[in-house]
């Protein structure tokens, strides 16, 4: 069967389609404008998909704390003093049944119009992620929109005692939770009262979190026993893990095909095994990906956990982005492959997301275009997906204060906001870029490029080869700043080579005689090579390309992928 590359756009609908240009700090919905679920038009979706996009991840979907609520809706006012911002976190749910209604044009018809978005993805041809958020919810958690005979979080929870293995939260028996005094002077005619306190999202057991701490807040009881040592009390199973099965097969039978699993280390591995194994029974093309930063539970969370793909966070990203800065060597991107021991299909490569800084930010590299060469290893090296972040293409800068977000060169997630860059492509609804700059449009154009050479069979299918080794010694190869590797199936051999230089560089990439073995490609033989993504052709014998290589120009910040045969 033929295997597909996931390439993943995340969006935030309430920033895709908010189309007010002018923002005030700290501004309300009214204000500043919220985007909608029907801002993702037909043609909106037919231009994603000309991408090469096969996956729509819509992070803030399902209901979460607010500020201002719709009270002639029956959804009250929420409390500042626990809540990020005025338009609250997209991590701290307030209803895992219902979506937000600040996405929908008519409040009380908001699932249907989610449903009908859902709709038109999958005509269009793209699958839907949403977020899945297993560890904490928000302080004030209420569904009105469960199922009837469903008890809510908590709702029979033993208060008395600190751990049980039935109860839903973490409690501190006789405290009170006393929220961080900048809180409450910034928030004086507000109060909020929790009795006996619960445990804080971010594994804080104590009722005087931080201002730092995810006070916003409650951390989730998976039968882990913290007063005991991590102690694990999973027979019978604990009352949570039921009620989050259930809340993931009502997604699922609403025509969600996969889960971006928040902060999924922070939840018992054994959970997830137990989970995806239930849901793959009756829908056993689930995806799971699951946001985890510790290398050591990679294989234990593949394996055990049975996710199909984990964050190259602190692998891949963390080093691209120190190449592009010039912190570190190109070479240094062959260590992250071979860390990985194997584990290079399940990993979701990405330069972008709501949690990192733009990369157009003075923060990053603030010339978008330096990050292309970083964009396509990322998108290339291996068979596992790779994914945007909307704005991400037309160089997005996350520039200055939003109200809870500061000047920290990310978009912000708890406020309304805009992403000025990407209205200019969305054009007052024809998605047609038609007020991007050149730059933007050369930018655009490249990401466009890199994700439609991801259906390339190489790329899609074939195993890698890195040729850094081979080059390590030679003089007319900069391995400081140019990486390149071979990507090869039954039907396709490439060979890529990415510069991160400010300059073009004319080099010659010499091939090892052992990657003719691997690619049961005979010696001696001549070898023609034709640029995928430039006008460049080629003849070569193979002796010479493994003693002096191939000679080529890649331009400053950019790749160049060459298919050979012979």
């Amino acid at each position: 069967m033929e295997q597909q590359k996931l390439v993943i756009y995340q969006l935030l609908p309430r920033l895709f389609g908010n189309e007010k240009a002018h923002m005030t700090f700290n501004g309300s919905r009214g204000e500043n404008g919220c985007g909608k679920f029907s801002a993702l038009t037909d043609k909106a979706l037919q231009e994603f998909k000309k991408m090469g996009i096969t996956h729509l991840w819509l992070t803030g979907v399902i209901e979460h704390a607010v500020v201002e609520g719709y009270p002639a809706h029956a959804i009250p006012h929420g409390n500042e003093l626990i809540i990020k911002g005025k338009a609250g976190s997209p991590y701290a749910i307030k209803d895992y049944y219902d979506v937000h209604p600040d996405l929908a044009e008519d409040v009380d018809n908001r699932m249907d119009e989610f449903e009908s978005l859902l709709a038109r993805i999958h005509a269009a041809g793209m699958k839907v992620i949403i977020d899945f958020v297993p560890n904490h919810l928000a302080r004030q958690y209420h569904s009105d929109a469960k199922p009837d005979a469903l008890e809510d979080f908590g709702e029979q929870d033993d208060t008395s005692v600190s751990f049980s293995q039935q109860n839903n939260f973490y409690y501190l028996p006789g405290q009170a939770l006393e929220l961080p005094s900048e809180l409450k002077s910034k928030f004086s005619k507000v109060s909020y009262s929790e009795m006996p306190a619960k445990a804080t999202g971010n594994d804080r057991f104590t009722a005087t979190p931080s201002v730092t701490d995810w006070y916003e807040t409650v951390k989730l009881n998976y039968g882990v026993d913290y007063t005991a040592g991590n102690k694990k009390c999973f027979s019978p199973l604990p009352d949570t893990w039921l009620k989050m099965k259930h809340i993931l097969n009502y997604w699922v039978a609403k025509g969600v095909d996969g889960f971006r699993c928040d902060m999924a280390e922070m939840v018992p591995v054994q959970f997830w095994e137990w989970l995806i194994a239930e849901l793959r029974q009756t829908a056993p093309w689930l995806i799971f990906i699951a946001e985890v930063y510790n290398p050591k539970l990679y294989k234990s969370y593949i394996l055990q956990g049975q996710f199909d793909y984990l964050y190259d966070k602190v692998g891949l990203y963390d080093t691209l982005i120190g190449v592009i800065k010039g912190e570190q060597p190109a070479t240094n991107i062959s260590k992250c492959w071979q860390q990985l021991e194997g584990l290079d299909r399940h990993m979701l490569r990405f330069m972008e997301n709501h949690d990192e800084q733009r990369l157009a930010s003075r923060f990053v590299v603030g010339e978008p275009k330096r990050a292309i060469p970083a964009m396509a290893v990322a998108a290339f090296m291996h068979q596992g997906p790779v994914m945007l972040y909307n704005g991400q293409e037309f160089g997005e800068k996350g520039e200055g204060p939003c109200g809870f977000s500061g000047d920290d060169g990310r978009t912000s997630i708890f406020d309304y906001w805009h992403l000025p860059e990407h209205q200019k492509w969305m054009n007052n609804g024809l998605f047609d870029g038609g007020l991007l700059s050149d730059d933007q449009q050369y930018l655009r154009q490249k990401y466009i490029d890199i994700t439609l050479l991801c259906a390339q069979p190489a790329i899609s299918q074939g195993l890698f080869y890195d040729v850094m080794w081979q080059n390590k010694d030679n003089v007319l190869f900069d391995s400081q700043k140019v990486y390149a590797f071979i990507r090869y199936s039954d039907t396709q051999q490439l060979i890529v080579v990415c510069n991160f230089d400010s300059l073009s560089k004319q080099m010659n990439v010499q091939v090892p005689a052992h990657a003719f073995e691997t690619l049961n490609i005979p010696r001696p033989s001549r070898l023609h090579f034709t640029a995928l993504n430039a006008v460049l052709v080629s003849d070569i014998g193979s002796e010479e390309i493994i003693n002096q290589g191939l000679n080529i120009r890649v331009p400053a910040w950019d790749y160049l992928v060459l298919a050979f045969s012979y």
